[in-house]
């Protein structure tokens, strides 16, 4: 018997380790657009997702934004039918009119329709085949943002896409494997031309940063990156568990925050108290910044007499008799 190719098998690891502890029921659903990174997703959770009491199938997003993309999403589906994946699904999206630019609209756009087919089919998961390189290049793309400790964080191996498990089993699979993983097994990955285009910016890290910081530093600096992501995450994850419980600590009774109870935490901690509120107000989160947040914090903690305090949606907050409150004369739209 000939031994399994080492890329075959490190992708077929990391889906089994992904889909460890997935309740069985629903399948699990594979977003593929064809390329190399999630062809051998889907491959791989083809062969692992069965022996592990999972049916498998495949969702491929068409977003209308190349010439011949209707047929390419269908020559994924043929592809996913034949390789005995089911269900298999092609949805067509509109990316135009959305807001934010062109990445973060067709995202948006994909991601909501992966969350919409998920739920109609009771699907228990959703992969996605973003590899250990595309979150070195995320991490990359938040130092240069000033994005914080969350950017850093780069991708989850796992969040919540609209109650339903959104795995990414491959981020500590490099893209050289994945495409070496689609040669051995004989697959032809559609490699998407906006990739390479510098009209993005993750384009240019690809093209050009990236890259470069591997000439300058080391093949290491990618790992690296994607490990300094994994390391900040679980920083986060204890910083947001503590302000959950100061969050909780620092309410009034007749509405706000306390800012006694503000002012005793560690900025840490009390940045994400109020990124959070502000939130609950009603704030986009999209729109929400860091001088927004420090806005607030200068009610707490560089007092000075200061009026309203202006956030994304029409929101006003003020600071009144020790808390900071909504403004009742804010126009939340």
């Amino acid at each position: 018997m000939p031994a399994l190719p080492p890329p075959v098998a490190a992708t077929r690891v990391a889906v089994r380790s992904a889909l460890t502890g997935v309740p069985v029921g629903g399948p699990v659903l594979v977003a593929c657009s064809g390329g190399a990174d999630s062809l051998a997703l889907a491959a791989a959770t083809a062969f692992v997702a069965p022996r592990l009491g999972h049916r498998a199938g495949v969702v491929t997003v068409d977003h209308d934004l190349q010439q011949g993309s209707a047929d390419r999403a269908a020559s994924v589906a043929a592809w996913a039918v034949e390789a005995g994946l089911h269900p298999v699904e092609a949805v067509r999206v509109t990316v135009a009119g959305r807001p934010g630019g062109p990445e973060a609209a067709a995202r948006a756009a994909r991601y909501e329709a992966l969350g919409a087919v998920a739920r109609r089919l009771d699907a228990v998961a959703v992969l996605t085949g973003h590899t250990r390189d595309d979150q070195a290049e995320t991490v990359l793309l938040a130092l240069a943002r000033g994005a914080g400790p969350r950017g850093l964080a780069g991708m989850p191996a796992r969040r919540d896409l609209d109650g339903v498990p959104l795995l990414r089993p491959f981020l500590g699979v490099g893209r050289d494997e994945t495409r070496a993983a689609c040669t051995a097994l004989g697959l032809v990955p559609w490699d998407d031309p906006h990739n390479t285009d510098p009209a993005y910016a993750r384009s240019r890290v690809r093209s050009a940063a990236l890259p470069a910081l591997v000439d300058a530093l080391g093949p290491a600096v990618v790992d690296n990156l994607a490990r300094t992501a994994h390391q900040v995450a679980a920083d986060n994850a204890v910083l947001d568990h503590l302000a959950e419980e100061a969050s909780a600590a620092a309410r009034s009774p007749s509405g706000g925050l306390t800012v006694d109870a503000l002012a005793a935490l560690a900025p840490a901690v009390r940045t994400r108290v109020l990124h959070a509120w502000a939130r609950e107000l009603g704030a986009p989160a999209s729109a929400l910044s860091h001088r927004h947040v420090a806005a607030l914090d200068a009610l707490v903690t560089a007092w000075r007499g200061q009026g309203v305090t202006h956030l994304p949606g029409g929101l006003g907050v003020i600071r009144r008799d020790g808390r900071i409150v909504l403004d009742e004369g804010s126009n939340p739209g």
